[in-house]
């Protein structure tokens, strides 16, 4: 109504717009808090809070709520400020946040949850957010966080998880955080084995790009304790390289066995008599419901689809295959140069029997022609 005036406004209109947004911002801000309606700050730190204080401002930007005593956030506890990108609930007693607590919240930038009790957090909780820049959720009792929460990090910059209950963190959570300059890790038990590698191989092309990054000192096994994980020399995990052998050739054989038993089940097929209700259920399949009870089995043409192997495990079969004919072509390469060499040393040894021959031939018959030469001279003398 302020604005619909334009140039007509007088000194005492614009007044009373000024009176009207203070009593707007008065009347919308909680008793326990104080707002400021030019900064569009709500501070209501160290109030004894047990809940978010409601009758907030819709456009409050920044939100201070650390040092109460609120246990958890509610499914869309912020749906009355959708415009804030400062929200603080640092230091209170939260132990449960609801997968839909932020939703609405889609210009949030910085986000700090230390200093709780939190045990876990969903990996919807960020869905809706890609501008969050800050989160910091230190001093808690996270065990990890989700994978699929990457993609609501990709425009992170600082990253607190020190003082936490992590022992294992996923790589791809990491490599999905491209802008992180500040990441902080201390104080977690990091279990320094197989599975930790990933994270020791991320953290040296990290540093090397210039990232930031705190200790990460290895808790287990024993051997390793209070050693830092990025100083822990690779030699350390040589089982790891003979473990994922193992464990790649025993899911070969696994899936070697079941395509054979797959195919002695398709066989089956020919006698539909005797096994026409053995086949569904040797393939962990029906016959797509248009069968019904008694025409079902003569069906024999329904053949259940294959199921996909996994891409990691065809593209570890595929890898051995491919080593598997590198290698053939190797050894015939190496067969045919022992060949080669072999017939190459039978020829040379002929060319140096040859060779000596000619030469006592050569010695013979220059003794024969001296003996001559002698023998001429002594006739002559004679006659």
């Amino acid at each position: 109504m302020c604005a619909a005036r334009g140039p007509l406004a007088d000194m005492r209109v614009v007044l009373l717009c000024a009176l009207l947004s203070l009593l707007s911002w008065s009347h919308a801000c909680p008793k326990e808090c104080s707002c400021n309606s030019n900064t569009k700050v709500v501070d209501c730190r160290g109030q004894g809070l047990y809940d978010i204080p409601r009758r907030l401002h819709p456009d409050t930007q920044e939100l201070y709520l650390q040092d109460n005593r609120i246990r958890g956030l509610g499914s869309m506890a912020f749906r009355e400020i959708p415009l804030v990108r400062i929200l603080d609930l640092s230091n209170n007693s939260i132990t449960s946040v609801s997968p839909t607590a932020l939703l609405g919240l889609r210009t949030l930038q910085r986000l700090s949850l230390a200093y709780n009790s939190i045990r876990e957090l969903d990996k919807r909780l960020l869905g809706p957010i890609r501008s969050l820049s800050h989160l910091d959720l230190s001093h808690n009792s996270l065990w990890g966080l989700p994978g699929a929460m990457g993609d609501s990090l990709r425009n992170l910059s600082q990253l607190g998880l020190s003082h936490n209950r992590i022992a294992r963190l996923d790589r791809s959570l990491l490599e999905a955080m491209t802008r992180l300059d500040s990441l902080t890790l201390r104080g977690n038990p990091w279990r320094c084995d197989c599975q930790l590698i990933g994270l020791k191989l991320w953290l040296e092309t990290y540093l090397f790009k210039g990232g930031v990054v705190d200790q990460v000192l290895c808790s287990q096994p024993e051997e390793m304790r209070d050693k830092d994980l990025q100083k822990v020399p690779y030699q350390l995990f040589h089982a790891c390289m003979t473990t994922s052998y193992h464990y790649l050739f025993a899911n070969i054989h696994h899936l070697e066995s079941e395509r054979l038993l797959r195919g002695h089940t398709h066989g089956n097929h020919a006698h539909p008599s005797s096994h026409a209700l053995h086949v569904p259920m040797a393939m962990g399949e029906g016959f797509g419901g248009g069968g019904g009870g008694g025409g079902g089995g003569g069906n024999v043409e329904c053949e259940t689809k294959q199921k996909q192997r996994p891409v990691n495990l065809r593209h570890a079969i595929a890898t051995v295959i491919i080593t598997g004919v590198v290698c053939g072509i190797v050894c015939l390469m190496m067969l045919a140069a022992a060949v080669y060499g072999c017939a190459y040393a039978a020829i040379m040894a002929k060319y140096q029997r040859e060779l000596k021959k000619n030469e006592e031939l050569a010695a013979v018959q220059g003794a024969d022609h001296g003996t001559a030469d002698e023998k001429e001279p002594l006739e002559n003398a004679i006659a």
